[in-house]
């Protein structure tokens, strides 16, 4: 796989310029930033939550935890992470673990968090293990116009 389907035909109709970064197959957004040789502050990690209405994208940094508890505050909204059962059935030309931030892609509403929200670059999960999507800082911001933006991690 490359970049996911559903991923490419939104990034390339908004007319976002785009490159992917192939790296070995790994396991964790962490070990994608080290195998690409990109810094973990400027990749993206999406963790899917669920509440009683649906679910959201919540966006950070691969080098930063969630705090769900603040999310849930800023939400206003008890939430759960999703499962994978769940992820699958959402982003299903994705594989688990390698969802990427794009939530206008797949219907899914994003909530980004703040310390990206200046980044010059930005790299992102494409939809696989081994790809990783790179766009620019402002190019980024436009993907995630639609998405709410808070403060609700911290590096561990």
């Amino acid at each position: 796989m490359t970049i996911a389907r559903k991923l490419r035909d939104y990034i390339d109709g908004e007319g976002i310029a785009y490159d992917t970064v192939p790296h070995h197959r790994t396991a964790t957004t962490s070990q994608s930033a080290q195998a690409a040789h990109v810094p973990g502050s400027r990749l993206a990690k999406s963790v899917v939550v669920h509440h009683e209405m649906g679910y959201v994208l919540a966006v950070v940094p691969s080098t930063h935890r969630l705090e769900l508890s603040t999310l849930q505050d800023v939400m206003n909204k008890r939430l759960g992470l999703a499962s994978e059962n769940e992820v699958s059935t959402l982003f299903a030309d994705c594989d688990i673990g390698a969802v990427p931030p794009i939530g206008s892609a797949y219907d899914v509403p994003v909530i980004l968090d703040e310390s990206l929200g200046d980044a010059s670059d930005v790299y992102f999960e494409g939809g696989d293990h081994t790809t990783l999507v790179h766009v620019s800082g402002p190019n980024f911001r436009n993907l995630m116009k639609n998405a709410q933006i808070a403060r609700f991690s911290h590096r561990p």
